[in-house]
């Protein structure tokens, strides 16, 4: 239970990776786990400033995740990485760099996200205003194998987090808990 390992979450920009992300960080610290979160956002901003949107540039932002992630877990850290990672094969080759990697896929629909999307960004997308756009012009491969699948177009925030609560302690990679 201390060894480390890295909990991938990936899908496209809203569809809840980062809300899952903290509470699952905050029931592991509740459970004594040591845990660093890498979001995507703020990744961009301290460890890949500079960097576009160019598929090399994602590629380049990823391994950087992916690199920080593995020397995290090595050392005893639940690394979770909280990003769009839109390309398979980038996301694949990451895996690969580690002992114990978890991949959760946050599925959500076009139009949930497009309801949800406070900002506009999705609408000015699907009109062509925005070019590069995951998920709308730009690809975002889906992966084909991963560890959970958790849908945030028809799940509740808490259904998710059940799940891959569950299928964590099952795996053995953390402690069990209480249910929230």
């Amino acid at each position: 239970m201390d060894q480390g390992f890295t909990l991938w979450f990936t899908g496209l920009s809203g569809a809840g990776k980062s809300t899952l992300a903290n509470l699952a960080a905050d029931e592991l610290r509740k459970r004594a786990h040591r845990v660093e979160i890498l979001d995507g956002d703020e990744v961009r901003t301290n460890l890949s400033k500079g960097l576009g949107f160019s598929k090399e540039d994602r590629d380049i932002n990823i391994r950087r995740i992916g690199y920080v992630c593995n020397l995290l877990a090595r050392n005893g850290v639940i690394a979770i990485s909280a990003a769009i990672s839109p390309y398979r094969e980038v996301r694949d080759e990451v895996r690969g760099l580690h002992q114990r990697f978890f991949e959760v896929f946050v599925r959500c629909t076009i139009d949930k996200l497009v309801e949800r999307d406070v900002k506009g960004l999705y609408k000015k997308a699907l009109a062509g205003e925005i070019k590069h756009f995951t998920g709308v012009s730009d690809p975002y491969e889906e992966p084909l194998k991963p560890e959970l699948i958790v849908d945030s177009s028809t799940e509740t925030v808490d259904q998710s987090l059940g799940k891959l609560l569950g299928r964590l302690e099952e795996l053995n990679y953390i402690s069990k808990g209480a249910r929230r």
